[in-house]
């Protein structure tokens, strides 16, 4: 689980958990993140985050959430504080205590839960027009409803964040054998991926352009080419070194394609091989004495 940074892509948290057992969702590794988040922040998640207590432990901190509603809470626009078509504010009722939460913070949550819930129309040209509600706890009316929805628009983002960590740094295999190591392996990318971000901004507040219209793939390649000449020049020329690398990473922009579909079909299919499920050497050994002739 990992918290990126709206603005700028870079992780600012992480949480690691079991493969396998409790405390090993999402939400869970997310509530183990909660003490490191500071009044007046805003989470951005799907509907997987937006039940009631997950609003309501944030809302105690000072935290607020937009998410969008979860599919077993039904909406009705009649009830509530009207603040506009398709947009009110009503009350959640506290539900029974779950497992994963002791009694004495079930008593500390409050009875009721202030939300707010707007319809957004998602038009796309040449298709039915798409509604689905966004729930937060954003109760200000300076934040109108074509504000919530074009900032849980841009949640996507997160999502092409997360696949440059794991496709284009390759974190989607990790090699290590023990837990400290598989821990140490994701650190390890993390770093690399939060110093490709930095160099990211640079070159965007250098140039005046929002650093998610640079390309991270670009950016990459752009310091693996530079390194080495920048590792063996002096600090004056390393500054004007950097100083092109700059201009070169901001001239390759990504283009603004809203509403963009792919389907997650692989173009070619795998060789129908055996798994390799023991260490190479051992296999080639057990190989060789598959092959070896009786006398």
């Amino acid at each position: 689980m990992v918290v990126f940074s709206l603005s700028v892509g870079t992780v600012l948290e992480m949480a690691i958990g079991p493969y396998k057992g409790k405390k090993t969702g999402e939400a869970s590794l997310l509530r183990s993140l909660h003490d490191t988040l500071e009044p007046g922040d805003i989470l951005l998640g799907d509907r997987l985050y937006g039940g009631y207590f997950d609003l309501a432990l944030l809302q105690e901190r000072g935290v607020d959430m937009v998410t969008r509603l979860n599919h077993g809470r039904r909406v009705d626009f009649r009830r509530g504080r009207r603040l506009g078509r398709g947009d009110h504010v009503v009350a959640w009722d506290k539900p029974s205590r779950p497992g994963w939460m002791n009694k004495k913070t079930h008593r500390r949550l409050p009875p009721r839960l202030m939300v707010r819930q707007s319809r957004v129309s998602k038009a796309v040209p040449g298709f039915r027009s798409r509604r689905f509600v966004v729930v937060t706890t954003l109760l200000d009316d300076a934040h109108t409803a074509d504000d919530l929805a074009a900032l849980y628009r841009v949640r996507w983002q997160a999502e092409l964040d997360l696949r440059s960590l794991k496709q284009t740094l390759q974190m989607d295999v990790l090699r290590g054998l023990t837990p400290g190591m598989v821990r140490l392996e994701i650190q390890a990318h993390l770093l690399a991926y939060n110093l490709v971000r930095q160099v990211m901004a640079d070159a965007a507040d250098r140039h005046g352009v929002l650093p998610d219209r640079i390309s991270f793939k670009t950016t990459l390649m752009a310091l693996l080419a530079f390194t080495p000449y920048l590792a063996m020049m002096t600090p004056p020329q390393a500054e004007a070194c950097y100083s092109q690398m700059l201009d070169a990473i901001a001239r390759h922009r990504v283009g603004n394609r809203p509403n963009r579909v792919e389907p997650r079909k692989r173009k070619r299919r795998p060789k129908p091989y055996d798994s390799l499920n023991v260490p190479r050497p051992v296999d080639r050994e057990q190989s060789k004495k598959k092959k070896k002739p009786k006398p």
